[in-house]
């Protein structure tokens, strides 16, 4: 009798611990959650100026939708990854706008680095190759689409500053070949054409 008191016990106290893990992970998943920190309102408000926050057809891309991988295991790396950001709150690491724009471009390159090395894991919740329409699509982007598999590009090597903008090179940045302005005009581009046959 005894055994199976305690293999209930068990069982229930791995049900609440289950629960209560889910429960934070889906409060701090929240857009609501990610702003609640001082630093986080100027990245938020270049997000609502964009097609993630508000487009023709109403579909919302939250904070972890783009920052926060669905599988359990790499989700609780992102958590505790995150937790540095707690850290430069307090240490006032970039808690004014000054400071955030003067750690901009680090911070946006550590970005890009983790979603090139996740093959943009998580823009491919919504977006994927091989679901695209590449008829309805502009020229420009029609192009780059269809030839990016075949030369191994993930999304996020032409599609930086989408949702926040876009930080000023360092003095001292050195690169032979730097193609992300170039495909900064070239997705301009393909939103004109975008909005052109869409009136």
């Amino acid at each position: 009798m005894k055994k199976y008191i305690i293999g209930f016990a068990l069982f229930v106290g791995g049900a609440l611990a289950l629960a209560g893990v889910n429960g934070f992970f889906a409060y701090t998943n929240t857009t609501e959650f990610c702003i609640s920190c001082h630093t986080m309102q100027w990245n938020y408000e270049e997000y609502k100026e964009t097609r993630h926050f508000k487009n023709r057809v109403g579909v919302k891309a939250e904070c972890a939708d783009c920052h926060v991988p669905k599988e359990f295991f790499p989700k609780v790396a992102a958590k505790v990854i995150a937790v540095k950001d707690i850290y430069h709150q307090i240490l006032g690491t970039v808690d004014t706008q000054e400071k955030f724009e003067a750690h901009r471009w680090d911070m946006a390159n550590r970005v890009w680095d983790k979603m090139k090395a996740t093959d943009s894991r998580e823009c491919r919740t919504c977006h994927d190759y091989e679901d695209m329409d590449f008829s309805v699509q502009g020229r420009s982007a029609r192009s780059k689409h269809e030839q990016a598999p075949m030369r191994g590009k993930t999304c996020i090597e032409c599609h930086q500053g989408i949702v926040h903008y876009m930080p000023d090179e360092p003095d001292d940045y050195d690169e032979d070949e730097d193609e992300s302005e170039d495909e900064d005009e070239d997705e301009d581009e393909d939103e004109d054409e975008d909005e052109a046959e869409d009136d």
